[in-house]
């Protein structure tokens, strides 16, 4: 057994405020990780500034939700494996609780009129927020011509010719290492969500200490056991559920969000656009509206948004049970899909964080992260117009010729309220700066008074 570190929190304590940090984790990575810095930092003093941007950063060049990644970063820092475990868990724990009673009641209820008048609310506000998030990601990542050249690549290269969003994010990578490699200061932009680097607490005055603590400096014995312990609760259940064939709705979850779990860079709204494309056009689990439906649960319970998978898998397995109940085949198909999805996190920091610190000044790595978050800009600017165009459009048609696609909305099934209602979102967030839990409530309230005119 290790040592007690000498700025050891109790462990009672530190379940307390990892809780705490999970039930107000509202908001979006930005708004999650502006939660942990202000009790972490600020308020606890557990770590310094310079670290707490250190651990961010690494989290930026991982697959997966940042803001879970960063509180696994610094449990782990604090209380070893367990603290990491703990902070992870509860992260993630009061969201799948929230969106598993929301499923229930969304496939009980889903068609009476009260709920769709919510959920019709609901898309609206979330329409703006995701479009509000193009413009805030857009403002840090797009400083020069390069980084607006790569995103519109990324715009055209998802929204027009259809390309796979791994394939956009691995161009973009290389083009920043090459960049980065080769020295050029366009490639030199960086930066994460939350707080910025400036006169905050210094490392050397926190609980954690400048130095950095002995259980987290590289161990190739740990790091081959703790792979192994991931990797097996991880692909084990994966392995499994692939002996019920491939067109089987628990194998094809156990298989398509593992997949999603090591190329999801960039946020939840970055791969939101792949997963939305995936469950409604390739698996059928969805409809377009339903998917908007189920990030609005998402953006209304604490937690990461990329939480909305669990709703997917959950519909999916509902409506394709057999020869379950449909009610167990869908409550299994939730577990399995957060298991999936967040399980990945826990191995990316347990046995890079200690190799990556090493590689923080890395200009190639560093210009690669570059790449990708303006990459990232195209790919959620594509997700916020396939939105849009559902969520004022009834009916919205495809039409394909020589490698190319474009979207054709019928502009007889426009729909007037969802387009006024939209338009209030946006001028309720951009002009008069309106928070976005407010927004979400007016628009709910609106969409339900609607249901009843």
């Amino acid at each position: 057994m290790l040592p007690p570190l000498p700025h050891d929190v109790p462990f009672r304590e530190a379940v307390h405020v990892w809780l705490r940090i999970a039930l107000l984790s509202f908001g979006g990575p930005a708004g999650q990780i502006a939660v942990m810095h202000r009790i972490l930092v600020e308020e606890k003093r557990w770590i310094g500034e310079h670290r707490f941007l250190h651990a961010l950063n690494y989290c930026m060049l991982l697959p997966g939700p940042e803001a879970q990644q960063l509180a696994i970063y610094i449990g782990w820092l604090m209380h070893r494996t367990k603290g990491g475990l703990l902070a992870g868990t509860l992260f993630v724990m009061p969201g799948f609780i929230a969106i598993l009673a929301l499923s229930y009641l969304y496939a009980a209820l889903g068609n009476v009129g009260m709920v769709e008048g919510l959920f019709f609310g609901l898309k609206a506000a979330v329409l703006a927020i995701v479009i509000n998030a193009v413009v805030r990601i857009g403002k840090r990542a797009l400083r020069n011509n390069a980084m607006l050249g790569i995103a519109a690549a990324a715009f055209v290269a998802i929204f027009f010719l259809d390309i796979a969003f791994p394939l956009i994010i691995l161009g973009a990578a290389l083009i920043g290492f090459v960049g980065g490699k080769a020295g050029s200061p366009l490639f030199r932009v960086g930066g994460g969500h939350g707080a910025e680097e400036g006169s905050g607490l210094a490392d050397g005055d926190s609980l954690l200490g400048a130095e950095l603590p002995a259980h987290a400096r590289p161990n190739r014995a740990w790091s081959l056991k703790i792979s192994a312990i991931c990797l097996t609760l991880w692909l084990m259940p994966v392995a499994l559920l692939l002996t019920l064939g491939p067109d089987n709705v628990f194998s094809q979850i156990a298989t398509f969000f593992s997949r999603m779990a090591v190329v999801t860079f960039g946020g939840a709204y970055a791969v939101l656009s792949y997963v939305a494309q995936a469950a409604v056009q390739n698996y059928g689990w969805l409809a377009p509206g339903e998917m908007l439906d189920g990030l609005g649960m998402a953006e209304t319970t604490p937690g990461p948004l990329i939480q909305v998978v669990q709703f997917v898998g959950f519909m999916g397995a509902f409506r394709d049970a057999a020869p379950l109940d449909p009610w167990l085949a869908a409550t299994l198909a939730a577990v399995l899909t957060t298991w999936v999805t967040f399980v990945p996190c826990f191995l990316w920091i347990f046995l890079g964080a200690p190799y990556v610190e090493r590689l923080r000044d890395n200009a190639a790595l560093s210009g690669a992260m570059t790449a990708i978050t303006a990459a990232v800009v195209g790919v959620v600017l594509n997700l916020a117009v396939w939105f849009g165009l559902h969520v004022v459009f009834a009916e919205v048609g495809e039409w394909r010729s020589a490698g190319l696609r474009l979207l054709i909305p019928d502009v007889a099934s426009l729909d007037v309220a969802a387009l006024v209602l939209s338009v209030a979102a946006l001028l309720a967030i951009f002009r008069f700066g309106v928070g976005m839990l407010k927004v979400l409530g007016a628009c709910a309230l609106a969409g339900v008074l609607l249901s009843l005119w």
